[in-house]
């Protein structure tokens, strides 16, 4: 077993988390704020974009059962990394398409990450690709969301396209 760890945000936490829990081989992911300036950050304060985080979804996985650059090709296939600070309805700093890395290994398979899946968009793909430093767990509510409210209408509206559109195109990772 080979335990990492892979930080990224796509639009609300909620629905990068719900894809990330079902993907064989991931231990966990946590939704959580990072890249931005204020320590221990709240929902309330990071909604106003005030302080400069985004919503964030802590993966640690098992890169012996699911590679780093899979759990790549998943993210860039369940959002749309070309809108700057948007994921549907969701807009602000906080909804940014962002993928954080640890060392410069990392960091050259995220670029190159995001040039194979520029072959998929017409538009510039605009995420960000940051240095990781804190990582501030959000609040319990946030955790799981999509599991314990799956019939909340935002679930229902943005959450389960997204769960489905990964099942669909990423069965061999499903677990």
């Amino acid at each position: 077993m080979k335990r990492e760890r892979l930080v990224l945000g796509g639009g609300c936490f909620w629905c990068i988390e719900a894809v990330y829990s079902n993907v064989k081989g991931v231990f966990s992911a946590l939704s959580g704020y990072a890249g931005g300036a204020r320590a221990n950050p709240s929902y309330e304060s990071v909604c106003t974009g005030a302080t400069g985080h985004a919503e964030v979804v802590d993966i640690e996985f098992d890169a012996d059962v699911v590679t780093r650059a899979e759990l790549l090709d998943i993210f860039f296939g369940v959002h749309n990394p070309t809108t700057l600070n948007q994921q549907e309805a969701d807009r602000g700093t906080q909804y940014r398409s962002v993928v954080y890395y640890e060392n410069s290994e990392q960091k050259e398979l995220i670029l190159s990450a995001i040039s194979k899946a520029q072959e998929y968009f017409r538009d510039k793909i605009v995420t960000e690709v940051s240095l990781l430093s804190e990582v501030y767990l959000a609040e319990d509510y946030h955790q799981n969301y999509f599991k314990h409210n799956p019939s909340q209408a935002y679930c229902q509206a943005v959450i389960m396209p997204k769960l489905q559109k990964f099942m669909m195109n990423f069965a061999k990772n499903l677990e």
